[in-house]
């Protein structure tokens, strides 16, 4: 006869493959518990992500690289760069954060078909982004002809359309984040200030914001990098015009057809601003849980 005990780490050992003594020999000398069937796999994958950066790192010309970053065209499509980014981000955090609350906080009717189609643009072609865009707004789009026609605005083709592309790619990052940080925070303290005499807006001003704004900072880096390395909607709604709206990414796709060793070294700029990025984020990503 068996006792309980024996009887419960023999069934242990049938679902984890074997006994304990055992397992540490199944994984490479480094990865003890990593079966080979799972280590090779995922260092494939690894390596799959991984080469092509250091291949970038290997061809990049880095004897000219002062001079080929410090060219004028180079400089004008970074501060171009920067300057959209930067705009669209801050459209992202004026309309993103009080979308992200309502999505978190507010229960009406369609809310989870309202997350999917902010959530959409995520997942969206950004080619297709910008077709949609030149339909809405566009000269003849279903809003920009009002636009056009009451106001005298016209964004595609300008800088502002650049800042309109970049903001409609990067903001459901913002969204997410914000929302994921809101259904995490208490409500309790909104609420209390509400008993309090607070109005709902002075209780997310006072309360929320200060609470949630990790969140509000992670979800700004990160759509103020897609925003930045946006290359389709951009293309497509507000054209490739030097000096006007001539992004980085843009840059390096019309240097590579005519220079390739200067489309390599505007990569490594954006390869570093995404390095930077993650390293900004690294209490998020880059610890061990």
């Amino acid at each position: 006869m068996t006792s309980p005990h024996e009887r419960s780490a023999a069934v242990a050992d049938t679902l984890t493959g074997g006994p304990r003594r055992g397992r540490g020999r199944t994984g490479l000398k480094g990865f003890r518990g990593a079966p080979l069937p799972l280590l090779v796999p995922a260092l494939l994958g690894l390596a799959f992500l991984v080469l092509p950066l250091i291949a970038l790192l290997i061809r990049t010309p880095w004897r000219s690289l002062p001079e080929q970053l410090t060219s004028p065209e180079v400089w004008q499509a970074l501060q171009l760069s920067l300057l959209c980014a930067t705009a669209a981000t801050a459209v992202s955090l004026v309309i993103g954060v009080p979308l992200a609350w309502l999505l978190a906080r507010v229960e009406f009717p369609g809310r989870g078909l309202v997350r999917a189609l902010v959530t959409l643009p995520l997942v969206l072609p950004p080619v297709v982004g910008g077709v949609a865009l030149l339909m809405a707004l566009g000269r003849n789009g279903v809003v920009g002809q009002w636009l056009d026609d009451w106001f005298g605005v016209t964004l595609p083709f300008t800088t502002a359309g650049v800042i309109v592309a970049e903001a409609f790619v990067a903001m459901p990052f913002l969204v997410i984040s914000v929302e994921g940080t809101l259904r995490a925070a208490d409500p309790r303290y909104e609420e209390a200030a509400t008993t309090l005499g607070a109005s709902r807006f002075t209780a997310f001003r006072r309360v929320t914001l200060p609470l949630i704004a990790p969140g509000i900072a992670a979800g700004a880096v990160l759509a103020w990098a897609r925003a930045l390395g946006e290359f389709g909607a951009t293309i497509t709604f507000a054209g490739n015009f030097p000096g006007r709206t001539q992004t980085m990414p843009l840059a390096v796709y019309l240097a590579l057809q005519s220079d390739p060793a200067a489309a390599i070294s505007l990569s490594l700029v954006l390869l570093a601003v995404s390095i930077a990025v993650l390293a900004g984020l690294r209490d998020r990503w880059m610890t061990a849980s």
